[in-house]
């Protein structure tokens, strides 16, 4: 049976956006180099600013938010396929989780913040959801979402005054920062697991593996709704979607400003001010969100250009990995070293251009191909010794 059927393009579009979206992050950040040039041209140092403001507002954490709903939208999919052919998608997946880890092994190699092992690891959980019915898997994302971790932390500390985290973090980076600045690409592979231990440890400090969790979950029960199909009652649920997401973007985002003058207790204080980046993030991405689709399904003329993004987001596993490739080239001491000699606004042209090369190169392969490279590679093998 021809998988396109089951395609929805604004998935595709909106998953082009948090991919371009991530791109855009990480050259900004120099694929966590940070070290930019500093210059003293007034004009540089404005687009410099500008963009210091613009692209955490727009991206951090909500780009890799699109990319793990989508991530529990297309389990959805995938699983409602095989059910209807009476097949059992469970361990399929299970198997998919691993090809995905494994995959995100070989990311951690070029990039020192690979998600994919990550997502695969979360990802095991969502052969459990198949029978769970709606609305208790909506509070079980919800449960997630209100960050558990962080809470159970505040309450040990309001108990006991003198507790106290251990973070290696810190330590974590330092490696991983002298090895993008100085390593060489034997370096790189041999530390692939230090490399990611950091970003393990910063998915969860942050609070960001129990919003993935969440995510996830959403996107199931968005695709159980039909929540993607371009509806009348669709329309009303983005538009109050959006509402929701500014009118609880701005108070949470206050707080998050405003808290510290009011806790002395260090812990806690971190921990709200995790939870409520947590928040904030999450209102501004379903704000984006909505918006997104409303834009795509009701503007004929924007929605089109939106619709471009759909060739990338087809292909967002070889468009994620060749990034981490290109990125860490351009910005590793394995490579052209360039993260000491590039002001932020040139380092974020570096991902611009990327974007350029990787997008040419979906819209050309897509011509010829139903599957990106390595979507096709994952699919052969996701369905190793049957007949598909």
């Amino acid at each position: 049976m021809n998988e396109n059927r089951y395609r929805v393009n604004v998935v595709d579009a909106l998953r082009g956006f948090a991919i371009l979206g991530i791109l855009l992050m990480h050259s900004y950040e120099q694929y966590n180099v940070f070290v930019h040039l500093k210059i003293e041209n007034q004009y540089l140092l404005f687009f410099d600013r500008m963009i210091k403001d613009a692209i955490p507002f727009l991206f951090a954490g909500k780009a890799y938010a699109i990319f793990g709903l989508l991530f529990g939208f297309s389990f959805f999919i995938q699983n409602s396929h095989q059910t209807q052919k009476g097949a059992d998608f469970r361990g399929r997946f299970l198997w998919r989780m691993v090809l995905l880890f494994l995959w995100g092994c070989l990311n951690s190699v070029f990039y020192t913040g690979d998600v994919l092992i990550t997502f695969s690891l979360a990802g095991v959980l969502l052969v459990l959801t198949p029978r769970i019915p709606d609305k208790p898997l909506l509070w079980i994302a919800i449960f997630f979402l209100l960050q558990p971790g962080q809470w159970i932390h505040i309450a040990c500390a309001l108990v006991n005054p003198d507790f106290t985290m251990v973070s290696h973090l810190g330590e974590y980076y330092r490696q991983a920062r002298t090895l993008m600045q100085e390593g060489n690409l034997t370096d790189m592979f041999k530390s692939a697991y230090q490399n990611q231990l950091y970003s393990f440890t910063w998915w969860f400090e942050s609070g960001r593996l129990y919003q993935v969790i969440a995510l996830f979950l959403f996107g199931i029960l968005l695709g159980r709704n039909n929540m993607f199909k371009h509806i009348a009652k669709n329309t009303r649920f983005w538009i109050r979607t959006l509402i929701t997401g500014i009118l609880c973007y701005f108070p949470l985002a206050g707080l998050k400003i405003i808290s510290p003058d009011f806790i002395d207790n260090p812990v806690i204080k971190r921990q709200i001010n995790i939870i409520l980046e947590c928040y904030s993030s999450f209102a501004l991405f379903a704000l984006i969100v909505a918006m997104f689709i409303l834009i795509y399904y009701h503007h004929a003329g924007i929605g089109k250009w939106l619709s471009k993004l759909e060739p990338y987001g087809k292909m967002s596993l070889t468009m994620y990995l060749s990034q981490s490739l290109l990125g860490g080239f351009v910005f590793y001491n394995w490579g052209l070293g360039l993260a000491p000699k590039l002001s932020i606004t040139f380092s974020l042209l570096v991902g611009f251009a990327i974007f350029l090369i990787q997008y040419t190169f979906a819209v050309v392969w897509l011509k010829r191909h139903t599957h990106g490279p390595l979507e096709y590679i994952w699919k052969r093998l996701t369905w190793v010794g049957e007949n598909k």
